[in-house]
This record gives structure tokens, sequence and C-alpha cells, in this order.
């Protein structure tokens, strides 16, 4: 398995904080802030329609 490399956590309101990564492979991951070594993974193309439809207000929700 690749290195994750992790970006700065994302806050929203409350204690809603996430953080985006990638590997070498192409692959990328989300995961609560603190808690990197429990993550979902997906294609990096997968991950970055979910976000863009999370700006878009179609699952706000989430975050």
């Amino acid at each position: 398995m690749s290195e994750i490399h992790w970006d700065k956590p994302f806050c929203g309101e409350g204690n809603s904080c996430f953080r985006i990564g990638t590997d070498a492979e192409g692959n990328s991951y989300i995961a609560v802030n603190g808690q990197e070594d429990r993550y979902l993974t997906d294609s990096h193309d997968a991950l970055r329609v979910m976000i863009r439809d999370i700006k878009a207000g179609k699952a706000d929700h989430l975050l």
C-alpha cells in the first residue's frame, strides 16, 4: 500500500473536521481529523465528484 499524503484539515462549524489525502497510485482518502487510520477510500475522480456535490448543496448534511 502506498503512503497517504494528508492535506490540512477542513473544518466546518462545530467539531466536523475532515482531511483529504491522496497516494501515488491515484487513490483518494477522506477521514475525520485525528482518526486518519480509519478512512474511506475511492478513486480521485469519485472523491472529486463527491466534493463538488457537497459544494453545490446536494449533500451539505454530510459536512
